[in-house]
């Protein structure tokens, strides 16, 4: 079950743990992708706060927020590049997209094997996927007053199994979010402690949230992953037909 994308905006820009948050997870998708001049970026689920620092250079950012969630416009001042989709029915052409970002999308979809399907199919060539999920061993996700308290935990064991049964191959993964999920001025002041300390020793601190990165395997092990579909131009439905053209009810 997807959130409102209300509540979802409230916690990431009106929310002190929630702006902190977002701080810590974006730096680390400047990690693993310091840049993304001339290529085409897309985010599903709640993923455009972490999309931000590539407006200047990405060829092209989009914004992918499913339908049971809502679509509010992004970013602000600019022009919207967000859009409200079907969650396996993207409005991307195959195999378009250099760099994808999902976050509040894969734990909380109802057909996520449908889902990472629909992820594989609009990578390009030498595209890389961005997963970020509730850490099921993390506080984060037994605190439901964050949206990382809903929908599906994972381990990183289970979430790269599914990855490979959907031929996406891991590349890279790491934890963030080591202090408590909690507004109290202890906890928020010394975050940064948390999350050099967590990081230093995940074998005894769980962070909240895993990132992982993953590249799809070409050609793909399962027949029929990631052909070609044809994305309807709204115009088609004008357009008129030929004499004769119509189907017998």
């Amino acid at each position: 079950m997807h959130l409102d994308v209300q509540h979802l905006r409230d916690f990431y820009y009106r929310n002190a743990l929630g702006r902190a948050a977002q701080k810590v997870i974006r730096a680390q998708v400047q990690n693993f992708w310091p840049e993304a001049k001339g290529l085409t970026m897309a985010g599903f689920g709640f993923a455009v706060p972490l999309m931000r620092p590539y407006l200047g250079d990405a060829r092209r950012v989009i914004g992918l927020m499913p339908g049971p969630q809502g679509v509010m416009p992004w970013p602000a001042g600019q022009p919207n590049v967000s859009v409200l989709c079907e969650e396996t029915m993207w409005p991307i052409e195959t195999g378009h997209v250099d760099r994808l970002i999902l976050m509040h999308g894969l734990e909380t979809s109802e057909r996520p094997s449908e889902l990472l399907d629909e992820c594989y199919r609009v990578l390009g060539p030498g595209g890389e996927a961005l997963f970020v999920l509730p850490n099921r061993s993390g506080l984060w996700a037994r605190n439901d007053a964050t949206p990382f308290g809903y929908g599906r935990p994972y381990s990183l064991g289970q979430l790269e199994a599914q990855l490979k049964r959907h031929d996406f191959v891991p590349e890279d993964h790491v934890s963030v979010l080591y202090q408590p999920p909690s507004t109290r001025r202890f906890w928020m002041k010394t975050a940064p402690f948390w999350e050099k300390t967590g990081r230093s020793i995940p074998a005894v601190m769980a962070g909240g949230v895993m990132m992982v990165v993953a590249s799809k395997r070409h050609p793909p092990s399962r027949k029929g992953v990631g052909e070609a579909v044809r994305v309807l131009n709204p115009l088609d439905v004008l357009a008129p037909k030929p004499a004769g053209s119509a189907k017998p009810v």
